[in-house]
């Protein structure tokens, strides 16, 4: 916003009030050199001392409705009028000699002239100046920023499917927008850093962002977020992919036979290999390390059974999983012990039990009778004292 003061001019109030009328009541096509001649006599016109012309400058959004004010402090009716940034005239007082009917009177008195302007667009964008008819004429100006909201917003991972540890890039395109947007990104809940680059055309601006993202077998099925900022959009505006993320398999023994865990001779052996990947593995392999499997052995996809268990069959056994990431393996080691290594176990807990018990008894015995004889002797004291005092003849 900035004023500015025109040449003055002599005294003709009532000359310009005249041609007001006269513009206002002739013709279309000549209202406008009417309302020229006019302004050529701006110089010409003269008010009372001490007037202030006063606007503010107008932040809209596209499509919306701008409101200009012309305000006069210390009025004394001089003539209000309203230009474009072409310098035609929007209103004369309130009259409006531009034929776009998107200017809509709001209110015109002595102290102001207001005008709304609908359904803005970035041509509308510029200064719109406000005249004041004084001597010496006043002018100031008010400035219209219109913002523009993204056009679209893209984005872009350059693999559909990545493999862990691999690196990818991702992009997001903020198109159309004034000012430029702001873009930022998210793996999840945590926001990430991404490099942007700024493309100007027509004063309107294309932001593209790119990402650099190491991928891990966590991320599987993470949304990656690329989030909008910008003054002319309210709330979050963001576009999202979903990681798609293969990894080798994870694989994990799991004893199902038998449940208290001890292998004994003569006993059964059951194993489960579970393996997780993605792709998931379609092959699960067992084999015995650094010897052959044992000939009665039995396998059956990831389960491997063994009847009958010898000492022979000691060693550590090996489940293998694979897919098209890469293979993975867990062992297990089997010891076979004696097929009285459990009894001779519970025997010995027994006889602890059975001497811990006898030797509670006997303490609990030599107390009682330790009490026993300290009030026995307590109580034969005196009597003890008096059988042994000598007597006096």
């Amino acid at each position: 916003m900035a004023s500015a003061v025109l040449p003055s001019g002599s005294q003709c109030a009532a000359a310009a009030a005249a041609a007001a009328v006269a513009a206002a009541a002739a013709p279309p096509g000549l209202r406008l050199r009417l309302l020229l001649l006019l302004l050529s006599a701006a110089a010409l016109i003269a008010t009372g001392d001490g007037q202030n012309l006063f606007t503010k400058d107008v932040t809209v959004i596209e499509g919306e409705v701008a409101t200009i004010s012309c305000q006069v402090n210390k009025s004394d009716d001089s003539v209000i009028q309203l230009l474009n940034p072409n310098r035609q005239t929007i209103y004369f007082r309130d009259f409006r000699p531009l034929k776009d009917s998107r200017f809509q009177l709001l209110n015109f008195s002595s102290s102001e002239l207001r005008v709304s302007l609908t359904n803005v667009s970035i041509s509308d964008e510029g200064r719109y100046f406000c005249q004041l008819y004084t001597d010496p004429p006043q002018e100031s100006y008010t400035t219209i920023t219109v913002l523009v909201p993204p056009r679209n917003l893209m984005i872009d991972i350059q693999k559909d499917t990545a493999v862990e540890g691999e690196e990818i890039e991702v992009n997001c395109t903020a198109m159309a927008s004034k000012p430029a947007t702001t873009i930022r990104w998210f793996k999840g809940n945590k926001e990430l850093k991404g490099k942007s680059e700024v493309e100007e055309w027509s004063d309107m601006y294309t932001v593209t962002s790119q990402l650099m993202l190491k991928v891990h077998k966590e991320d599987d099925g993470v949304p990656v977020i690329c989030q909008v900022e910008h003054p002319a959009v309210t709330g979050n505006l963001q576009t999202q992919r979903y990681l798609e993320v293969q990894y080798k398999p994870q694989v994990h023994i799991q004893m199902t036979y038998p449940l208290q865990g001890l292998t004994r001779e003569g006993d059964a052996l059951e194993l489960t290999c579970e393996a997780i990947g993605k792709p998931q593995p379609v092959m699960v392999t067992w084999v015995r390390v650094d010897d052959e499997m044992p000939q009665h052995a039995v396998l059956s996809g990831p389960n491997l059974f063994i009847n009958n268990l010898n000492k022979t069959d000691n060693g550590t056994y090996r489940c293998e999983a694979s897919n098209i990431v890469g293979k993975a393996h867990s062992d297990y080691m089997l010891y076979v012990y004696d097929s009285r290594a459990g009894e001779e176990g519970s025997i010995r807990a027994v006889d602890h039990a059975v001497i811990g018990g006898v030797v509670a008894v006997v303490v609990f015995a030599m107390l009682c009778l330790l009490i026993i004889l300290g009030r026995y002797f307590a109580r034969h004291k005196g009597l003890f004292s008096l059988t042994s005092s000598p007597r006096i003849k």
